[in-house]
């Protein structure tokens, strides 16, 4: 595997490069042409130069995460082949560039959904969470503001406001979308894109719904394994693959996170490796990565993907605020570079022991 770290460009992130070639064991970053809308086309020039800044800088971009799907395409309207069309030129311009990794999502209106962005621990920290009571008192329109207010001046990913600007239109559009026509507007899309995928050698790695149930009525489809096993059957081909995230799939406490992992030898693509806490089943938080201070076993997690033979980029997904930094929630520094040297430090334990046995 490949430990990587999450970017979002110069003009967007508070790390920077030179600070994530200092983590221990981190040689790739996964990032995006963050200020590029769903269904613009990304120009071969912005690509080659968001590469080269990384290169310079001593690293890798060792996939993309995300190209956004337009709600055209998600909803299936009259001009999704368009929209499809120009997620394709997007495609061959980064096959062209040598990048063979893209991250995206099949949510409807949200791509994640948090309730709090700086809940405070215990120990001081701050982190995401959720509560379901919280979403049930808001109406839709009232989200972004809810999240806003606590987002410290940053963009959120998802949450960007010329996009919630339309949130009720958003919610027209999908109106009479179930979660069977979702599925069947994937498998459209997916099997429009997967020649140029094909060509260019890509791996396309759909990142599950957060959290893994419905909200505010809007279907939810990448949720358990035998949804996402049946997202694969309907398109049988290796590029059309997942992004295993444990903290994502690990908000239903029903799913088994290892045995999904083991479920999905040769079509899991990229793996986000994080921990949550829970108060209660529609109540948690994220915590550090450290087993101990969640719910899930993260050996067993990493285990899996090494009994897989998982060979493709991994980060450590969202951490806590701490040691007084300002960043974007969830996207700081300290606590992620110490999730992917304790990562890390999982996987060489686990590789040593296979050694000797």
């Amino acid at each position: 595997m490949q430990m990587t770290f999450r970017w979002y460009g110069s003009k967007y992130d508070t790390v920077t490069l030179k600070q994530i070639r200092q983590i221990p064991g981190v040689t790739g970053v996964i990032s995006t042409l963050y200020g590029t809308a769903p269904g613009e086309v990304w120009e071969t020039e912005d690509i080659l130069a968001l590469k080269k800044e990384i290169e310079d800088a001593g690293l890798t971009l060792a996939g993309i995460e995300s190209v956004n799907v337009h709600d055209a395409i998600k909803a299936g309207t009259r001009d999704r082949d368009k929209y499809i069309e120009n997620y394709i030129t997007t495609l061959e311009r980064l096959g062209q560039a040598d990048i063979h990794l893209v991250c995206y999502n099949f949510m409807p209106v949200f791509d994640w959904t948090r309730t709090e962005l700086a809940r405070v621990r215990p120990d001081g920290s701050t982190v995401l969470a959720y509560t379901q009571e919280a979403v049930d008192a808001l109406k839709p329109e009232e989200m972004f503001h809810s999240i806003n207010k606590d987002a410290g001046g940053t963009v959120l990913p998802g949450w960007e406001p010329e996009r919630m600007a339309h949130i009720k239109e958003l919610f027209t559009l999908y109106q009479d979308v179930d979660s069977e026509k979702l599925f069947a507007n994937l498998k459209y899309f997916l099997e429009k894109i997967m020649p140029v995928c094909d060509k260019y050698d890509i791996n396309m790695a759909i990142h599950p719904d957060d959290p893994a149930w419905s909200v505010f009525g809007l279907p939810r489809i990448i949720i358990n394994k035998e949804n996402i096993l049946r997202m694969m059957k309907m398109v049988d081909n290796p590029h059309n693959g997942v992004t295993f995230c444990s903290g994502s799939y690990g908000t239903n406490l029903e799913n088994d996170l290892p045995d999904m992992i083991r479920s999905l030898k040769g079509r899991l693509h990229f793996a986000h490796v994080r921990n949550l806490k829970f108060n209660s089943p529609t109540d948690f938080e994220e915590s550090a990565h450290l087993s101990r201070d969640g719910s899930f076993d993260m050996y067993e997690i990493m285990l899996a993907l090494y009994d897989i033979g998982f060979d493709g980029p991994i980060r450590p997904d969202h951490g806590r605020m701490i040691w007084d930094e300002q960043a974007m929630p969830g996207y700081g520094l300290y606590d992620r570079a110490l999730g992917a040297a304790y990562l890390n430090g999982l996987w060489e334990a686990i590789e040593k022991q296979h050694k000797k046995a």
